[in-house]
């Protein structure tokens, strides 16, 4: 078919770690192996993404017996200046079905008052 234009190369509009999020919203019990499968990067690369979001507030990670269930907080803001007055709720209703969004409700600590 020929060459692309000069310049072009290998891109994509979504980085590894939006990929990434994007699985874990959409199975919050996917394993790390089968999230580096699907994206085609390695296990570790997913297991490090995964500490970068974690220790940046969109995800949190608790232990269910041997697995991990991952939940991801629809209110965190985007990271960039540009987007920051965006939460990364907005992304994920973007790329995944309504009702498999995370709830900005439910991302919110219960109290007990009512």
């Amino acid at each position: 078919m020929g060459t692309s234009p000069a310049g072009s190369g290998q891109w994509t509009f979504l980085t590894n770690h939006a990929r990434v999020l994007l699985h874990v919203a959409r199975d919050p019990d996917v394993r790390l192996r089968d999230v580096a499968a699907r994206i085609g990067i390695t296990e570790r690369a997913v297991q490090l993404i995964v500490a970068d979001l974690e220790a940046t507030g969109y995800l949190t990670r608790t232990r269910v017996g041997r697995r991990n269930r991952y939940t991801v907080d629809p209110t965190v803001a985007l990271r960039h200046p540009s987007e920051a007055d965006h939460p990364v709720g907005d992304l994920l209703a973007a790329f995944l079905h309504r009702e498999e969004v995370p709830d900005a409700d439910a991302a919110k600590p219960d109290t007990g008052h009512a």
